[in-house]
């Protein structure tokens, strides 16, 4: 594929959804671009603003929280997956709502424990919280009184 129309279609699939520098690469290379016609397309593409990676992580960042509820260790894993720069990832991370933050976790373990099925002894429970918790990607420090308040 030349260049011009790798361009084209990089464009339009950045105009479909947020995408950041590592997830046009992917497409580049499987659409067959030449690997280096990538710089001048990525360029283009960020002067543009098709691509903004400080935009893209807020974007990731409130979806994964809001329709994920994801926390924020596993968010600014998946960042940093992408190649976002750290301080991307520290300002997208600051715009979730500490008090949204934890009732998410509330929530959220309010109703694993609901599915909870056997519940032998309240060690067993708490462990299980714990874990579902921080695959999550939530912070010990919010877990703990988290079940604590829930138990």
């Amino acid at each position: 594929m030349d260049s011009k129309k790798a361009l084209g279609k990089a464009a339009a699939y950045c105009s479909r959804q947020e995408r950041c520098i590592s997830d046009v690469t992917k497409k580049l290379e499987a659409w067959g671009v030449e690997p280096d016609e990538f710089g001048a397309i990525i360029e283009h593409l960020l002067k543009e603003k098709f691509i903004d990676e400080q935009r893209y992580a807020l974007f990731y960042t409130r979806d994964k929280f809001r329709f994920n509820g994801w926390g924020k260790v596993k968010i600014k894993y998946g960042l940093k997956q992408k190649g976002i720069a750290e301080q991307n990832i520290r300002d997208a991370l600051s715009e979730i709502d500490p008090v949204e933050y934890e009732q998410k976790l509330y929530e959220l373990l309010k109703n694993k424990f609901n599915q909870i099925k056997g519940r032998r002894d309240e060690y067993h429970t708490r462990a299980a919280l714990t874990r579902f918790a921080a695959s999550k990607g939530y912070e010990q420090d919010l877990i703990y009184p988290a079940i604590e308040k829930l138990i």
